[in-house]
Parts: C-alpha cells; sequence; structure tokens
C-alpha cells in the first residue's frame, strides 16, 4: 500500500521505528531460513563451516548413470531389461541353444545370467532319474534335445562336479558397443 505521511516530528520518529521493526523481522526470517538451508553455517553432520559461494560444483562421471544410485544388495537376479515371463523365456531359449549347439555368441550379461541355468539341466542329465527328465523337460524347448543330453551327460560329465559352461569376452558389438561373450559347453 501507500506510507502514512508524518506530519511532526515525532510521527516521524514513530513511522522511522516501525519501519525498522518490520526490517528487523525480515532479516531475522532470512538469517533462519539460510541457516536451515545450511547457507553460512554448521553442517549437521560433519561439524565443519559450510562455504557461503554458492559456486556450483561440477562432478565429472564417464558412465551415463545418475547422480543417486541406491545399492543392490540382495538382488543377484539379472533383470536383463525385460519383464519376468519375456526373462524367462530368452533364459529357456538360450538353455535350449546353448545345449544343441554347444556355443553361442551373445551379450556378456545374458550369457553370465544363462550360465546358471545351463549348468542346472547338465546336473539333471547327469542324475538321470524320472524327476529330473520332467524337470528339464519342463524347462527346455525340444524334447528330443532332453533325451540326448540324458543319454550323454553322465559319460562327458561324470568327472566333473559343476562348471560345466565357460563365458569368454570378444569384441563389443558393432552397432551399440554392447560387450559380447561366447558361452560354450566345457
Amino acid at each position: 500500500g501507500t506510507i502514512p505521511k508524518a506530519n511532526t516530528t515525532f510521527d516521524t520518529i514513530i513511522l522511522f521505528l516501525s519501519t525498522m521493526k518490520v526490517t528487523a523481522v525480515l532479516c531475522s526470517i532470512m538469517v533462519a531460513g539460510a541457516s536451515a538451508f545450511g547457507v553460512g553455517s554448521m553442517s549437521s553432520f560433519t561439524g565443519s563451516s559450510l562455504s557461503t559461494d554458492m559456486q556450483p560444483t561440477y562432478i565429472s562421471r564417464s558412465s551415463s548413470r545418475s547422480e543417486l544410485s541406491m545399492m543392490r544388495h540382495r538382488k543377484k537376479v539379472a533383470k536383463l531389461g525385460k519383464p519376468a515371463d519375456q526373462r524367462k523365456a530368452l533364459l529357456r531359449a538360450l538353455t535350449t541353444e546353448i545345449i544343441r549347439h554347444g556355443r553361442i555368441k551373445t551379450t556378456a550379461v545374458r550369457a553370465k545370467a544363462v550360465r546358471k541355468h545351463v549348468d542346472h539341466m547338465i546336473e539333471l542329465g547327469k542324475r538321470g532319474d524320472l524327476h529330473a527328465r520332467r524337470q528339464a523337460l519342463a524347462w527346455m524347448y525340444d524334447k528330443d534335445l532332453v533325451h540326448s543330453l540324458f543319454e550323454a551327460a553322465p559319460d562327458r560329465y561324470s568327472d566333473r562336479n559343476g562348471g560345466y559352461t565357460r563365458v569368454l569376452r570378444t569384441m563389443p558389438r558393432q552397432g551399440d558397443n554392447a560387450k559380447m561373450a561366447v558361452i560354450e559347453l566345457v
């Protein structure tokens, strides 16, 4: 609004004091707000004084990931950028093709994820009982391939207790520079 006009010296002093009170209240609010945000005050975590100059700090990172990253404690499943049903279908298909051909070329993350399933199928083939055969038939897509696996696995891997696959890194993929690998049966 409008500032009241002072008629006398006494009114001028009263007007001056009231504007000083308003200025003092505004300054105290600004100081309290600034200290709440840590400007020129002590840090509550370290006890050290924070810098009052507001120069931006630049953190250079080679990766394009965001600054805030959560830790992945107890999250061992590689998501492979797919929903659960598509991920399961992909792992089943990769398992079937590795056992069929003995060696395939895929991305490094997929190779590491499918390694567990291929080893499990070979363990089932080594066991050789009916329940193991039915479990393998439920996972792999080719029935004849399961029968040939159950015939060959006990002889081929009788002296080995795990580690039936080998992942070898190769050159990155041409289009998107994805890390590639060859996964093969030992």
